[in-house]
């Protein structure tokens, strides 16, 4: 995964990011010390405080804006796996970074800067509970945005419900993050439910394939039990008509060959796919050395990048491909008049260039904290978390410009699911043909 801004630890491997004043940068070593806020902040990673420094340069020269005086900032949190085995997903806080960096230069929200901290949890549970706490009880934040991944949002999800402090827009698709009786500060965003995006999948495939069979792969986590379960229970009384292997792979294991050459051996004509990025990528390219041509091959919207999964694992090895998802494909011709994605294209040359604006993972980071943006906006001068869930969850009929037509926003105090809409597409190899209209499903919780 290429580098948001250049920063790289001395001792090698990217970092939390971190933009602050350059005057107050010092080196230690293999680490190193930035200042953050008027207070020194040490650790084994950098901390990235992107919004933080913007428009105090003017200030050392004594021309600080009257903006930056004016109001106190608003401080949110964040954790991403910049390190470990799902590091490709660290670039929706990159992006997420630069957007607020953007935002800053352009005056803040209501007359305030933001001030955005993110840490590296390697997408360890016990990390994301250790840097949370952190975040929270040491740094001060209003919020905790955009955390990436189930495991590590699922480990800190009873802490900040204890604590009464928003876990917003919660970068997962998984069930449990919608559960507003149970856990009513947590509420995730993602261009996927997994319940949804299975029963979308299980649908197809009784439609196309009635006498298929097929074999599964996921992660063993929070994550792949989740949309496996979703699979699951789509297929209801046919699961085991239809389901002849499944396979599953912990994210520290290096390759998932073994994986593969059983699901092959099952004699399945249908393969699904639910595998991170990585891993994503490994099982295409090694069905195909296998010789294993299924008939119909899915991955799931985590898995479908064309440049993070489909280039490594071969473009003619992932042509014709079937996946789901809510977002335009900002690569796809298609859309190369559309002005929401030239918007996003504008953002990313000028904001965050040494990103890649092919990258999904940087479209859907975009998508995802112009809503927190929004949230913030709406919340005024009324920077209580209390607030701030209110609004979250008063959001109605948001049209973003990197959601397809027909897919909109929509929360309330008993809807904790902001996207459940989502179109079958397939890939042809250099962009994403839809299957049919977009799909509503919704996502039942309580009996």
């Amino acid at each position: 995964m290429r580098g948001a801004d250049g920063l790289t630890a001395a001792g090698g491997g990217e970092e939390n990011m971190d933009v602050s004043m350059p005057c107050a940068r010092e080196e230690h070593g293999a680490h190193e010390r930035r200042r953050v806020g008027g207070s020194f902040s040490t650790g084994r990673r950098a901390l990235l405080a992107l919004g933080l420094a913007v428009g105090l340069a003017p200030a050392l020269a004594g021309a600080a804006p009257a903006w930056a005086e004016e109001k106190p900032p608003i401080r949110i949190g964040n954790l991403a796996p910049y390190s470990g085995p799902a590091s490709a997903y660290s670039a929706f806080a990159k992006t997420e970074a630069a957007y607020f960096r953007m935002v800053n230069a352009k005056g803040g929200i209501n007359g305030r800067k933001v001030e955005f901290i993110s840490y590296d949890d390697a997408y360890s549970p016990p990390k994301a509970v250790e840097q949370a706490r952190k975040l929270v009880e040491q740094d001060g934040v209003l919020a905790i945005v955009q955390a990436v991944g189930t495991p590590p949002n699922a480990a800190i999800m009873k802490y900040m419900n204890a604590r009464k402090v928003p876990q917003l827009f919660a970068a997962t698709g998984a069930t449990k993050f919608g559960d507003y009786r149970n856990y009513p500060w947590t509420m995730g965003l993602s261009t996927s439910v997994y319940h949804v995006e299975a029963a979308m999948y299980a649908g197809y495939i009784r439609e196309k394939f009635p006498n298929g069979k097929v074999a599964v792969i996921y992660p063993n986590d929070d994550y792949g039990r989740d949309i496996f379960e979703g699979f699951r229970k789509a297929l209801g009384k046919d699961y085991d008509r239809y389901v002849v292997a499944t396979a599953t792979y912990d994210n520290s294991e290096p390759t998932i060959d073994s994986q593969m050459s059983k699901l092959k051996a099952s004699g399945a004509n249908i393969f699904v796919n639910f595998s991170t990025p990585r891993f994503a990528a490994q099982a295409i390219r090694k069905a195909a050395e296998l010789g294993w041509k299924p008939d119909l091959q899915i991955v799931n919207t985590t898995g479908a990048s064309i440049p993070m999964v489909f280039k490594p694992a071969g473009i003619e090895n992932a042509r014709g491909v079937i996946t789901s998802t809510s977002l335009k494909e900002a690569s796809d011709p298609r859309y190369r008049d559309d002005p929401g994605v030239q918007e996003y294209l504008a953002f990313m040359k000028q904001w965050y260039p040494e990103g890649d604006a092919t990258n999904n993972q940087n479209a859907y980071g975009y998508m995802c904290i112009k809503l927190v943006h929004r949230v913030l906006e709406m919340a005024g001068d009324d920077l209580s978390r209390e607030n701030i869930m209110k609004q979250a969850a008063s959001l109605k009929d948001v049209k973003l410009g990197l959601l397809l037509d027909g897919v909109l926003v929509n929360t309330s105090p008993t809807n904790y699911f902001p996207i459940t809409q989502m179109q079958l597409m397939r890939f042809n190899g250099e962009g994403f043909d839809p299957i049919g209209p977009v799909q509503k499903h919704d996502v039942k919780l309580y009996d």
